[in-house]
C-alpha cells in the first residue's frame, strides 16, 4: 500500500498494516485517541481524514478504511466526545449507501461497540442507524432497478440487524429508540420517496424483535403522520354534501373521466369525479395513498403472523384519541376499517361495541358521544363483513337509550340542547337505510325490529324527524313504509331539501349531522383493498325494491333461513355487476354515497340490483 507520513514522523500503522496485527492497530489506535487529550492531535487529524472518504473509493482506500474503523471499535472506551467531537461528526457523517458490504460491517461494528461500550453514546448511536431508513437522495431513481433494490435491501438488513444487536446488548435501547423513530419521521412537507421508505422501516421494526417495545409509539406515529396528511387535503374544488353541480354536468363528460378509470363502471358519477379531482390536483394525496397502503399490507402481514389483534388495540386507542374527534379526517380511518374486515369476529365486532360504548357513556363530552355514533352508524351501514344479528344488537342498544331519553323528557325540539339524543336518532335510521331490506329478510330480527320502541321515539316531542338530516329522514321513511316498520305520516315531504336549519343547529359548528367518515374511500389504491369488503348504496336492497325472482325464505332443504344463509345471499348480491334492472321516472333519489339529493328529472334511470328477495309483512310472522 502507499505508504504516507505522520507528523512524529512515525509510520503509520494504517497505511501499511502488514507488519502489524489487529491488537497492535487497537493499541496504536487508543495512544493517538489518548495523546489529543495532552495536545498532541497530529495522528488524530490524519486518522478522522481516513473517515472523511465518501464514495468511489480504489480497493486501497477501501482496505484503509475498513481497517480504521475496525481498529476504532476496538478502542471505543477511549473516545471522548469532549475531546473526539470531530471524529464522532466525522462517522456520523458516513452513510452505508455510499459503500460496500465491507466497510457497510465495520462501520456497524463500530457503532455497535459504541453503543455497548458506553451509556452515554446509546442515542448517537441508535439515531445515527435511523437515519438509515432513507437514502440519499441521489440514489431514489435507482431504487427501481435490480441493482438498486440489491442495494437497499443489503443496507436496510444490515441497519435492522444492528438495532436488533444493540436492543440485545442493552435491554433499554428499544425504549430510547422509540422517541427517535418519532422525531426523525419525514414530515408531511416530504418526498413522497422520502416518507415512503422511511415508514416501510417503521414498520419492519414493529414487526421485528423489537416490536413489542416500540409498537406502541411507532404505530400511533403513523396514524397521526396519515391524520396530517389527510386534512392538509383541501375540499376546495370536489364536491361537497351541498353541491348540486355534479348532476348537470354533460354526459361526454362523465364518459371521458371513466374511460380513465377501470372501475368506473360500478362508481357513481359523484365519486368518480371527487376522485378525479383529488388525483388530478393534490400531490399530498398520492403520499397519504402511498401510506395507507402500506398500513394495511401491514395489517395483512400482522394477521398472518398472528400479531393483528395486539396490534389493532394499539390502533384502537390511537383511533380514539386522536382520529375520533379529527372531524376532516377523510381517509385515515380505512386503516381501522380494513383491520377490522381483516379479522370480523375479532376486530369487526370489538370496533362496533367499543363506539356503540362511547356514544352510551355519560362521561364523555358530547362531541365525543356524536362523533362516535357517527362513526358506528357509518361503520355498520358499510361494512360488509359485520353480521345482520350485530348490527341488529347495536340498533337495539341505540333504540332503548333513544326511548329512555324521551321518557324522561316532556320538552318540544331543541337541537342544540339535546343534539347527543338526535345525532343517536340519525344513527338508527342511516343504519336502518342500509340494513332494513337484509334485516326484515330474517325473520327472527325482522320480529326483533317490530318490536323496538321506534315509533314513540319518532313521535315523541322532540320531534325527530324534523331534526335529522332529511337526506336520512326520507329515505328511512319510504324504506320503514314499505316494509311495514311502523305507520307513516304523509306529512314528512321534504322537496328535495338536502338538509334543514335544524340539521345544521344539532350539527354544530362541526357539521357532524353530515358526518359520514366510512363514505367510500376516493385513494385509489387504498380503495382497491377496501372495494371487496364495503357496501356500496348502488349494491343495497331496499324495501321498495320491486322482485324479479320470487326468492322464498326458506332453504333448499326446507328450514328456515340462517342468519349465515342470509349473509352469503346478501353479500352475493351486493356484488353481482351484472344482474341490474331500471328503476323510471323517481321524483325522489338520495345519493347516500355522497349524502346528496339528485334534482327531479336529472337522472332519468337508475341502476339497481335485481335479485332481491321480496320483504315479508309483519303479518305473515
Amino acid at each position: 500500500m502507499v505508504k504516507v507520513g505522520v507528523s512524529n514522523k512515525e509510520e503509520s500503522p494504517v497505511m501499511d498494516n502488514s507488519d502489524y496485527s489487529g491488537s497492535q492497530l487497537v493499541h496504536h489506535f487508543r495512544s493517538v485517541l489518548g495523546a489529543v487529550k495532552t495536545g498532541d492531535r497530529g495522528n488524530y487529524d490524519e486518522l478522522v481524514g481516513y473517515l472523511h472518504l465518501k464514495r468511489n473509493l480504489s480497493p486501497d482506500e477501501v482496505a484503509i478504511l475498513v481497517t480504521t474503523l475496525k481498529a476504532l471499535s476496538g478502542a471505543v472506551s477511549y473516545i471522548d466526545s469532549d475531546h473526539h467531537e470531530s471524529l464522532l461528526f466525522a462517522v456520523s457523517g458516513m452513510s452505508l449507501w455510499n459503500y460496500g458490504t465491507e466497510v457497510m460491517d465495520a462501520l456497524l461494528e463500530l457503532i455497535t461497540s459504541l453503543a455497548a461500550t458506553n451509556g452515554k453514546y446509546i442515542d448517537w448511536c441508535l439515531e445515527m442507524l435511523v437515519k438509515h431508513f432513507v437514502p440519499p437522495r441521489y440514489i431514489y431513481d435507482s431504487l427501481d432497478n435490480e441493482n438498486g433494490i440489491n442495494r437497499k435491501n443489503k443496507v436496510l438488513s444490515r441497519v435492522h440487524a444492528a438495532l436488533k444487536e444493540i436492543a440485545d446488548l442493552v435491554p433499554l435501547a428499544p425504549l430510547r429508540l422509540c422517541p427517535i423513530v418519532v422525531q426523525n419521521m419525514p414530515s408531511v412537507f416530504s418526498y413522497d420517496r422520502e416518507i415512503v421508505l422511511y415508514v416501510e422501516n417503521m414498520l419492519k421494526l414493529e414487526s421485528g424483535a423489537i416490536g413489542e417495545t416500540v409498537g406502541s409509539t411507532v404505530l400511533p406515529a403513523l396514524v397521526d403522520r396519515l391524520l396530517e396528511l389527510d386534512v392538509e387535503i383541501g375540499w376546495n374544488g370536489i364536491l361537497q354534501e351541498d353541491t348540486r353541480g355534479i348532476f348537470d354536468m354533460e354526459l361526454e363528460d362523465i364518459i371521458k373521466f371513466a374511460e380513465e378509470d377501470e372501475n368506473s363502471d360500478s362508481m357513481p358519477q359523484s365519486e368518480l369525479l371527487n376522485r378525479k379531482y383529488l388525483q388530478g390536483n393534490n400531490k399530498v394525496v398520492e403520499k397519504l395513498d402511498n401510506l395507507i397502503v402500506l398500513a394495511l399490507l401491514h395489517l395483512e402481514s400482522c394477521q398472518s403472523s398472528g400479531r393483528l389483534a395486539e396490534v389493532f388495540d394499539i390502533l384502537l386507542h390511537s383511533f380514539q384519541k386522536t382520529v375520533l374527534n379529527a372531524y376532516k379526517s377523510k381517509f385515515t380511518q380505512f386503516v381501522m376499517f380494513y383491520a377490522c374486515a381483516l379479522d370480523p369476529e375479532g376486530c369487526g365486532v370489538k370496533f362496533a361495541m367499543v363506539l356503540a360504548d362511547m356514544f352510551g357513556s355519560d362521561v364523555n363530552p358530547p362531541i365525543t358521544r356524536m362523533s362516535a355514533v357517527a362513526y358506528l352508524a357509518s361503520y355498520l351501514s358499510r361494512a360488509k363483513f359485520l353480521s345482520a344479528a350485530l348490527v341488529t344488537t347495536i340498533i337495539q342498544s341505540l333504540v332503548d337509550q333513544c326511548y329512555a331519553y324521551c321518557k324522561l323528557r316532556d320538552s318540544g325540539m331543541n337541537p342544540r340542547a339535546h343534539q347527543v339524543f338526535y345525532s343517536g336518532c340519525q344513527a338508527i335510521m342511516y343504519i336502518l337505510c342500509f340494513r332494513m331490506r337484509s334485516l326484515m329478510d330474517v325473520p327472527r330480527l325482522k320480529l326483533q325490529l317490530l318490536n323496538m320502541p321506534m315509533e314513540a321515539i319518532w313521535k315523541h316531542k322532540l320531534c325527530p324527524l324534523k331534526v335529522c338530516l332529511p337526506t336520512v329522514v326520507v329515505e328511512f321513511l319510504r324504506q320503514a313504509k314499505a316494509a311495514k316498520l311502523f305507520m307513516v305520516s304523509e306529512s314528512f315531504v321534504f322537496n328535495d331539501m338536502l338538509e334543514s336549519d335544524l340539521s345544521k343547529a344539532f350539527g354544530g359548528m362541526d357539521r357532524l349531522d353530515m358526518f359520514f367518515p366510512f363514505d367510500p374511500c376516493l385513494l385509489k389504491k387504498s380503495e382497491s383493498y377496501i372495494r371487496p369488503h364495503f357496501v356500496r348504496w348502488s349494491k343495497v336492497r331496499t324495501t321498495y325494491d320491486d322482485d324479479d325472482d320470487n326468492v322464498s325464505e326458506v332453504s333448499e332443504s326446507g328450514s328456515e333461513v340462517t342468519d349465515d344463509d342470509f349473509v352469503d345471499t346478501n353479500t352475493k348480491d351486493m356484488i353481482d355487476d351484472d344482474m341490474m334492472v331500471t328503476v323510471e321516472d323517481l321524483d325522489f333519489n338520495p345519493d347516500l354515497n355522497k349524502m346528496s339529493i339528485t334534482p327531479k328529472n336529472s337522472l332519468k334511470h337508475l341502476r339497481m340490483p335485481a335479485r332481491i328477495r321480496p320483504s315479508t309483512s309483519p303479518e305473515s310472522l
